[in-house]
């Protein structure tokens, strides 16, 4: 009975410092007070583990205003824990600057998480403009609403894409999110068949966005590239430049990682 409980005890702690570092990378710098709010933890705890995670060298408290933000230190072990996406991320890298000089508009790159059936966001160009798209580094996103998890999604074996995606419906996220799995997997076919995944207002009212899978040398789509729009600045009479742009730096990626063919061959795996 008393090691149940020591197990249940160092589980409430450990939800109480992730719930200070979410809070931490929410805000950037937060007081006390907030932040044992967020963790739903008395301010004596909060300051505990906060102290404990500035003698570690995570947190700092800024000395004017009292408030906690993180250091460099909790960014540097997420840069290490990527070095397994180095090739991605460099050949990625490249495409995604040729996109945003071309464009102008958000360029992101996305990989899938496993554990949550998600996409997350792993590396990015923000827009030229001021009124653009935002994202956050280490978002994620459900896959069914985003161009990026549907292009994930659209060339993968379609056993696999109904094994994530489950019975539905899908939630409902955003004015014209596809909620009905054999809806959405049909639109997954047309856009494996082009090439691109888009997304109209289906993650967020206001915006939209075409995707390009980036392939392995086995086909596989490993990460997506996104253009985001504002769906003002959408200009319809681009948009096969933009299919065009995206497919270009697709390939090129999938290329460099070891794919040979084009994304809509038949050597690229998908839910034909």
């Amino acid at each position: 009975m008393a090691e149940s409980v020591s197990k249940t005890e160092n589980v409430a702690a450990a939800l109480k410092v992730f719930a200070v570092l979410e809070a931490l990378v929410q805000d950037g710098q937060v007081s006390l007070a907030d932040l044992a709010k967020h963790a739903m933890t008395s301010k004596a705890t909060a300051h505990r583990l906060l102290h404990t995670m500035i003698d570690l060298g995570y947190v700092e408290q800024d000395s004017d205003t009292e408030r906690f933000r993180l250091t460099l230190k909790l960014f540097s072990l997420g840069a290490r824990s990527l070095n397994g996406q180095s090739d991605l991320l460099r050949v990625a890298d490249l495409q995604m600057g040729r996109l945003s000089r071309a464009t102008g508009e958000s360029i992101n790159l996305g990989i899938l998480d496993e554990r949550e059936q998600k996409v997350a966001y792993i590396h990015k160009y923000d827009s030229a403009y001021s009124l653009s798209m935002k994202s956050t580094l280490g978002l994620r996103n459900p896959l069914h609403s985003t161009s990026l998890g549907k292009a994930l999604l659209a060339w993968r074996p379609e056993e696999e894409v109904r094994d994530r995606l489950g019975q539905g419906p899908l939630p409902q996220i955003a004015p014209r999110t596809v909620t009905d799995v054999d809806a959405l997997i049909a639109l997954l076919r047309q856009y494996r068949s082009l090439g691109v995944a888009e997304e109209i207002e289906e993650s967020e009212a206001g915006v939209r966005c075409m995707a390009v899978p980036v392939l392995d040398h086995m086909g596989r789509s490993v990460a997506a590239i996104s253009i985001a729009f504002p769906i003002f600045r959408f200009e319809d009479a681009r948009r096969s430049e933009y299919v065009a742009l995206l497919i270009a730096a697709g390939e090129a990626a999938s290329h460099a990682l070891g794919f040979e063919g084009s994304l809509t061959g038949p050597s690229a795996q998908g839910i034909l």
